[in-house]
């Protein structure tokens, strides 16, 4: 009997919130309205009372915030290349300029002994991001930024319900931004928040993502200065409220399928592990072994051997300065080795929570046999 194919990712939408998002359609109010106000303060309640913002998107969410800090044109705005591509556009839209720093191999995330090399007169600001959900370490990145004045946005698209030294992301720090995308382990279809230090910013902030409008007493409005269209629906918002009821469970789940990787994976096959995780911190938004040096360049053949046992395989990410918009730029293979190295080799394997132990087996004796097709066909 044939399996089923078996997605790197699928969302897990619950009865309880198709009825739910059913009700919203059928109440006449599907913009931005109560159920957004209602996730907003769920989401609020749970980052110890800090202001939350909903908005269309992550990539919303990160644009916003770098407006919210007045950052813009001969500014400049430290992130990593390795990450998907709107980390770096959001500091382009905003007239800014995007300035790389490598990975380091052993988190795959911004190397932070070469952050301060980077700081120049013009930088503003740090976006770090949390790469496959496994942190930062907050402790240093703050420290950093402290020292040389910047503002700190985190890119935690990837990161919701993960930790630090037992904190949870969005409860601490400066401006944090989640994305909410189908993929995300935390979904609302599209969508994403940003979570502020205080309810000034947080205002500024609304104003930010609707047009500018300040409503008058009276029923006028005014606008004082730019905004744009980047608001969620309660479509959207009634999708997020019942993720919010499951999202722990859903991390607990990711930990036990990334547990079971670890424990039936073949050391034999020439694939390097993500990192452990010994700290319990990440969410395992990602399960990413990276493939051996020597069949980096057969990616799409291990891809399309994986497809054909019914495996969907995705690449998260290439090292986004080798994107020709970048090369224009003036960036050029070598400039961030580490960050080339681990884009090129890393494939992501299906990890999600209506996934059970035997789907992970399945998986790693695919890999075996995928590699083992490789292997011969370079030998033959």
């Amino acid at each position: 009997m044939t399996q089923p194919f078996l997605p790197f990712t699928r969302p897990d939408i619950d009865e309880q919130t198709i009825a739910e998002v059913g009700d919203v359609l059928r109440s006449g109010w599907i913009t931005t309205g109560p159920r957004c106000q209602a996730l907003e303060a769920a989401l609020s309640h749970r980052f110890g009372g800090r202001p939350v913002r909903l908005v269309n998107s992550g990539t919303a969410s990160l644009e916003l915030a770098l407006r919210l800090c007045g950052i813009g044109p001969g500014d400049e705005v430290i992130t990593t290349p390795l990450s998907w591509v709107a980390t770096a556009n959001v500091v382009l839209a905003v007239g800014a300029t995007p300035v790389f720093v490598d990975a380091e191999h052993a988190t795959r995330n911004i190397d932070l002994d070469q952050v301060e090399a980077a700081i120049s007169p013009r930088t503003r600001a740090i976006i770090p991001v949390d790469l496959a959900g496994l942190p930062v370490d907050r402790d240093r990145l703050y420290a950093l930024a402290s020292k040389h004045g910047l503002r700190v946005i985190e890119d935690a698209a990837q990161s919701f319900g993960a930790h630090w030294n037992g904190r949870e992301i969005g409860s601490f720090g400066d401006l944090v931004s989640f994305s909410f995308h189908a993929n995300k382990n935390f979904t609302s279809a599209e969508g994403g928040c940003l979570v502020l230090n205080n309810e000034d910013e947080a205002l500024r902030f609304e104003r930010l993502r609707l047009q500018g409008v300040i409503r008058l007493p009276d029923g006028g409005m005014d606008v004082e200065a730019w905004g744009g269209k980047a608001n969620l629906t309660d479509v959207a918002a009634a999708i997020g409220l019942g993720q919010l009821r499951q999202v722990d469970e859903f991390t607990r789940r990711r930990r036990a399928l990334a547990e079971r990787y670890f424990t039936v994976w073949d050391h034999a096959v020439k694939m390097e592990l993500p990192p452990a995780d010994k700290r319990q911190d990440g969410n395992w938004h990602m399960f990413q072994p990276l493939l051996g040096r020597e069949l980096a360049a057969r990616r799409g053949e291990f891809i399309a051997a994986m497809r054909a046992q019914g495996i969907g395989v995705g690449v998260h990410y290439p090292a986004m300065h080798l994107f020709s918009m970048f090369q224009k730029m003036g960036h050029a293979p070598g400039d961030f080795p580490v960050a080339e190295d681990i884009g090129r080799r890393t494939v992501t394997l299906p990890l999600f929570p209506a996934m059970d132990p035997t789907d992970v087996d399945r998986v790693c004796t695919a890999v075996k046999t995928a590699l083992d097709t490789l292997q011969k066909g370079t030998h033959a």
